[in-house]
Order: structure tokens, then C-alpha cells, then sequence
């Protein structure tokens, strides 16, 4: 008994997966070859799990010595690009080195829950240098940190797609590198 109702919900959940679609979306252009070369890895790895799509938003210049005036305006038009992005609908999952720290496992049912309880489109924001502005930030359902150091936004791109594949891994019971 406990085989079939096991082999239903992996069934079930099998079918909620493969309808939802995750958005990256993010500021600023990756430039770095090996970058490029490792998002396209991740990228065509959870193609087997999931819709997912990868949004640049360009990025502002900022000024050597920028004040804090203009460090919020800048993040203030990198937010508004990235609004321009985000559907009503959309469960928003920011970036954010204030926000909560999960562990691979705890990602992986965060994701499967927000699967269970309807969720279709899963949008993850990265901002820039300087981070996200006050808009996004209000908009996120969640804030999400990957640790209390700061990461090139560039890099966090890829760790973030590596840790989304994982979590379809560890949701779907195939084995993964602890």
C-alpha cells in the first residue's frame, strides 16, 4: 500500500513540476566565458524539470565614490526595469543577503511546496551591483540569502541555477553530491 500511494505522489508531483516555470531574472549582462558556459549547463539540465527562462535587465554605471543619493537612484531604474518583468501572478523570490538562509534540502521542499499549493511561475530576482531597490524588495512573497558574504550578482547567477537543479534532484529522489 504505502508503494502505491508513494508511486501516486511522485506520479502527482511529477505532473505539477513539469508545469511550473521558473524565471531568472536579473540585472546586468554576463560577459565572463566561463559563466556563460555554466548558466547554459544548468540551463539545459532543468530543462528536464522545468519552463525556464533567463531575463537580463541592463545595468547602470555607477560612479566611483557614487553617494547614497545616487547609489538609490541607480537601484531605483535597475528596479524598475526588473518591475517591467514581474506578472501579478508570479510567487517573487529576491535575492537578498537580509533574507533567510536554506539549506539544499529545505530549497528543494520550499520549491515543492510552493509546486503543491498551485504556484506556476516562480520568478527569482538578482539585482546588481548595489542590490535591489526598495520596489522589488516590497514585491517579494520571499527573500532568499545563499550566505552573509556578498557574490559577484554575475556568479550568484550560476550558483542559483545550480542550487534550482539540485532542488528538483533532491525533489524528485535521484541522487545528488552532498
Amino acid at each position: 500500500m504505502q508503494s502505491t500511494s508513494a508511486a501516486l505522489y511522485a506520479s502527482a508531483l511529477r505532473s505539477i513540476i513539469d508545469a511550473m516555470r521558473i524565471t531568472v531574472l536579473a540585472v546586468g549582462k554576463i560577459k565572463e566565458k566561463y559563466l556563460v558556459q555554466g548558466i547554459a549547463e544548468y540551463a539545459k539540465r532543468l530543462s528536464r524539470y522545468c519552463k525556464l527562462d533567463i531575463i537580463e535587465v541592463p545595468d547602470e554605471k555607477t560612479p566611483d565614490r557614487a553617494s547614497e543619493a545616487q547609489e538609490e537612484q541607480i537601484k531605483a531604474l535597475e528596479g524598475a526595469r526588473l518591475m517591467k518583468h514581474i506578472r501579478p501572478d508570479a510567487c517573487v523570490i529576491a535575492l537578498a543577503i537580509d533574507g533567510e538562509m536554506l539549506d539544499s534540502v529545505e530549497l528543494s521542499k520550499r520549491l515543492e511546496q510552493l509546486g503543491i499549493n498551485g504556484t506556476s511561475h516562480i520568478i527569482f530576482v538578482i539585482g546588481g551591483s548595489l542590490g535591489l531597490s526598495d520596489e522589488v524588495l516590497r514585491r517579494a512573497d520571499y527573500k532568499l540569502s545563499f550566505s552573509k558574504m556578498t557574490f559577484p550578482h554575475q556568479l550568484m547567477r550560476m550558483i542559483l541555477l545550480e542550487q534550482i537543479y539540485r532542488g528538483y534532484r533532491i525533489m524528485m529522489g535521484e541522487p545528488y553530491h552532498k
